[in-house]
């Protein structure tokens, strides 16, 4: 008769047990297929958004194919607007070096 009420104790804690992993197995199933939706969800916009922005580059790309026998005055005119960006941007990066090398001598004396 002990014997029985030690296995009956066992089976029944076993069975409490496995209900309560099962359980939570059941709420983190749940829990995923919530994220994995809404990961979903998210890719679809993210997918309209690249799209969007493919197109909106395409619209403003530079021409790049072959210019040999292009017309010279906008070639120039091109590369004179990239040339002036390029020395503007120079110039900006000069002075954030010198004000760098400026605040660093406060570390040097």
């Amino acid at each position: 008769m002990l014997w029985f009420a030690v296995w009956t104790v066992i089976v029944l804690g076993t069975l409490a047990g496995a209900f309560v992993v099962a359980r939570r197995l059941w709420r983190s199933g749940l829990a995923f297929v919530r994220q994995l939706a809404t990961a979903a969800e998210m890719t679809g916009l993210l997918a309209q958004r690249v799209e969007e922005l493919r197109a909106l580059a395409a619209q403003s790309a530079v021409p790049t194919g072959p210019t040999l026998f292009a017309d010279r005055g906008p070639l120039r005119e091109r590369r004179d607007a990239l040339r002036e960006e390029r020395d503007a941007r120079r110039a900006e990066r000069a002075l954030r070096h010198r004000a760098t090398r400026l605040s660093w001598r406060a570390y040097w004396r």
